[in-house]
């Protein structure tokens, strides 16, 4: 009786080897696409990508394995589609190794190991998407200030009463250098409301614009 992590693929590639291989990666790549979209909003392209990208990569491995000619096609292939896509965030990027990874060991023959990896790899990312990270409760603020007000000191008291922590990340002039555009990255206190916060700003910059939005994911381009 073959070990459950043996390889289902001996000698010769089969038409039977094949579909195993094939379905178990599609099964894979949704295990992977329902943990992502847990707490996470995916675009719809987005989730099939995932859901056709483990079968793809079986399929391409499993035809390049032993063929050296096969092998170079596809990696110059590989290099066109990587220079014209653009960057993506960094939690994008991982969900595309996991599933690569998931079609690469069904592209060996170990579907056992596929699927218990894509189990492990799915808990783990539910469990962390749960956690109250940092990122998930900073805020962009963006204020503007005329030229005539000190901005280093302005605002203390108020970010002190109202936010957990704050950080001026740019100044930014504007209208000839008659105003000041202020990014900070803050992060807001239990029960305070931001309304009220934002109305004591205004107090302080003479009513000019003032945005509080997430903060930009950006910078989790690789």
């Amino acid at each position: 009786m073959p070990q459950i992590f043996d390889t289902v693929i001996e000698g010769a590639l089969t038409l039977e080897d094949y579909l195993i291989c094939t379905a178990v990666a599609f099964v894979c790549g949704i295990i992977v696409t329902f943990a992502a979209s847990y707490k996470s909003k995916l675009t719809k392209s987005f989730a099939m990508s995932l859901v056709m990208l483990a079968p793809i990569i079986e399929t391409v491995i499993l035809m390049v394995n032993g063929n050296i000619g096969t092998g170079i096609a596809v990696a110059g292939a590989f290099s066109l589609v990587r220079f014209r896509s653009v960057a993506g965030r960094a939690r994008e990027i991982t969900l595309i190794f996991l599933v690569m990874t998931a079609g690469l060991a069904c592209a060996a023959g170990y579907v056992a190991i596929a699927i218990l990896f894509s189990i492990i790899l799915c808990v783990a990312l539910i469990i962390l998407a749960r956690l109250p990270l940092r990122s998930e409760r900073e805020l962009e603020l963006r204020i503007t200030i005329p030229e005539t007000l000190n901005f280093s000191e302005a605002f203390e008291d108020l970010f002190s009463q109202y936010t957990k922590r704050h950080e001026l990340a740019s100044v930014k002039t504007s209208n000839m250098g008659s105003l000041y555009k202020l990014l900070y990255k803050i992060e807001l206190k239990d029960g305070g409301t931001s309304k009220e916060f934002i109305d004591q700003l205004r107090c302080r910059n003479g009513n000019l614009e003032i945005t509080l939005a997430n903060t930009s994911e950006r910078n989790e381009e690789l």
